[in-house]
């Protein structure tokens, strides 16, 4: 092959490496827009749902008291509040759509960041989930330095500590265990561990799916989001998470923390 020809080839695999790049961008940008439709449009529609069923429920309490206390009444009360707990659900399921957007687009600022006082602020955050309980948690004293997205792996923290908090709920002496190591090559692995109520392993592969829920919702409240955005802040980092469980037994999540040679590069 001559060297024009080899230069045409060349030229040809730019071209058509630039157009599949072009591509991969169309469609992140198309799904970005999708999800900030999704989230943002069905605002209108809910805020009437909960706005006109507030109103109904006026409506049936200005009724005379003989009949506000009707078998028909009573029951359409309990339709409503059924509604009224749907579309709150709703609401938060798109809550948590728009916190994915955020985390999978927004600008990543890489700097060294101390686990210790992440934790630390994570937990601040969580004080409300904790109050009035004797929750014992085991921090490691000397945890390392991550580099990392602040905000993001605040969000990250934040959501993994709040699941420990809320599946320790009925557990006689909640206890949490955080404890880190780090490779020679610098990657760090920091492990969440609590004596929670656990869950099947065999569905675990369903765990960091959006909206996904291993436990029913009259257990344990939330729409099933806060796992998939931690994958995607992970993701972001070229970090992964994993978790595994048992009913009754509790569940450890594991994080494994890139380098600060190959933060921010997906593994």
């Amino acid at each position: 092959m001559s060297i024009e020809n080899e230069l045409q080839t060349v030229e040809g695999l730019r071209a058509e490496l630039a157009r599949s790049q072009q591509q991969v961008a169309d469609m992140a940008a198309a799904q970005e827009e999708f999800l900030r439709a999704v989230s943002h449009d069905l605002r209108a529609p809910l805020r009437h749902v909960t706005s006109y069923g507030a109103l109904v429920r006026e409506v049936l309490g200005d009724l005379p008291p003989e009949v506000a206390q009707g078998a028909e009444v009573q029951e359409a009360l309990g339709f409503l509040a059924t509604m009224d707990q749907s579309a709150r659900r709703m609401g938060l399921m798109i809550d948590g759509l728009q916190a994915l957007v955020r985390a999978s687009r927004a600008p990543l600022r890489l700097q060294p960041v101390s686990l210790a006082d992440a934790i630390a602020q994570a937990r601040a955050t969580l004080a409300p989930a904790e109050a009035g309980r004797a929750v014992q948690w085991r921090v490691d004293a000397d945890l390392p330095m991550l580099h990392a997205d602040p905000l993001l792996l605040q969000e990250l923290l934040t959501q993994l500590l709040g699941n420990a908090l809320k599946f320790t709920r009925h557990a006689v002496a909640p206890c949490i265990t955080l404890a880190a190591d780090v490779s020679p090559a610098g990657q760090v692995a920091f492990t969440l561990q609590d004596n929670g109520v656990g869950f099947d392993p065999v569905r675990a592969g369903a765990l960091f799916g959006v909206f996904q829920r291993l436990h029913r919702e009259t257990e344990f409240d939330g729409v099933g989001a806060g796992l998939a955005l931690c994958r995607a802040i992970a993701l972001r980092h070229g970090a992964t998470v994993t978790a595994t469980a048992a009913p009754g037994e509790g569940c450890t999540v594991r994080v494994v923390w890139p380098s600060p040679a190959h933060a921010g590069q997906e593994p």
